[in-house]
C-alpha cells in the first residue's frame, strides 16, 4: 500500500482486521415470552396486535415483508383478483401507514444495533420509502438482491429479482454485529416447492440469521406469509417469534 512521505504503510491484513468481525459482542437481554405468544410455531395474529405484545429493546433480529398495496393503487395494472393476480389479490393489502406503524413497532423491540430485514418491491424501490422510518432509529446500510432463477410477470422488463433493505438500529456499527462475511449482494435461490405467493428463499434468510444472530436467539416476523423464516430458524438454531393474520 503506498503513502504519503509522513505516514507510515498499513497492512492490508490489518485494515481487513480493524473492519471485520467473526464474533459478536451485543449483549442480548433475557426475554421473557409474553401472555400470548409461543415460540417456534405458526401463530394467527395480526402484526400490529403482536407486536405490541413485544418489550423495547429485546429483539436482535426482525424480518418484516409487507403485503404493498402501492404498486397496484398507482399504476392501476388492472390485474388484480385475474389470472396471475389471484392469490395476490386474495391478500389483505398494506396501505403506507400501514407499513409505517409495523416498522415503527418493530424498531422501538429491536436492541440496539439490532437488524430489520426488509423485503420491498421494485416500485418502492424506485419511488422511495424513507417515510416508513423517518421517525426512528433506523439507517440502511445494506441491500440484497434476490435472484429467483426464472422470469415473472412485467410489461416491459420481466421480473426475476426481488429486494431486500438491511436496516440496522442506531448505533450503526458492523464490526461486533456482522460476523458472516461471504454473503452475496446478488443470491440465487430457486424456489423449489412454492406454497405461498410471496414464498422466500429460507436459504438466503438462514445465512443472515447466522450474521447478525447466535444460536437461541430470538427472530421475529411479524407478517410471516409461508413463515420461511420459521424455516430458516430451524436450520440455524434459533428461536422464532411471529404470526400471520391467516395463520
Amino acid at each position: 500500500m503506498r503513502t504519503g512521505k509522513n505516514r507510515k504503510a498499513i497492512p492490508t491484513n490489518s485494515l481487513i482486521a480493524n473492519v471485520f468481525s467473526h464474533k459478536r459482542n451485543l449483549k442480548i437481554p433475557n426475554i421473557k415470552i409474553p401472555s400470548g405468544l409461543k415460540l417456534n410455531q405458526r401463530m394467527k395474529m395480526g402484526g400490529l396486535k403482536f407486536l405490541k405484545k413485544l418489550k423495547p429493546n429485546t429483539i436482535p433480529v426482525a424480518f418484516f415483508d409487507p403485503q404493498y398495496r402501492g404498486i397496484l393503487d398507482k399504476l392501476n395494472y388492472g390485474n388484480e383478483g385475474k389470472q396471475r393476480g389471484v392469490k395476490r389479490g386474495a391478500l389483505k393489502q398494506m396501505t403506507e401507514s400501514t407499513i409505517g406503524k409495523f416498522i415503527t413497532l418493530i424498531e422501538k423491540a429491536l436492541i440496539p444495533s439490532g437488524h430489520l430485514f426488509l423485503w420491498i418491491d421494485k416500485f418502492h424501490l424506485c419511488s422511495g420509502f424513507h417515510e416508513w422510518f423517518k421517525s426512528t432509529q433506523l439507517d440502511i446500510v445494506d441491500m440484497i438482491t434476490w435472484d429467483k432463477g426464472k422470469i415473472g410477470m412485467g410489461y416491459r422488463s420481466r421480473r426475476r429479482s426481488e429486494y431486500m433493505i438491511v436496516l440496522q438500529k442506531q448505533p450503526r456499527k458492523a464490526k461486533g454485529v456482522w460476523k458472516i462475511h461471504n454473503i452475496p449482494d446478488v443470491w440465487l435461490e430457486k424456489i423449489i416447492k412454492k406454497n405461498h405467493t410471496h414464498q422466500k428463499p429460507i436459504e438466503l434468510q438462514a445465512n443472515l440469521l447466522s450474521a447478525v444472530s447466535n444460536e437461541g436467539d430470538i427472530v421475529i416476523d411479524p407478517a410471516s406469509g409461508s413463515f420461511s423464516v420459521l424455516e430458516a430458524c430451524k436450520l440455524r438454531g434459533r428461536n422464532f417469534l411471529g404470526c400471520d393474520i391467516n395463520g
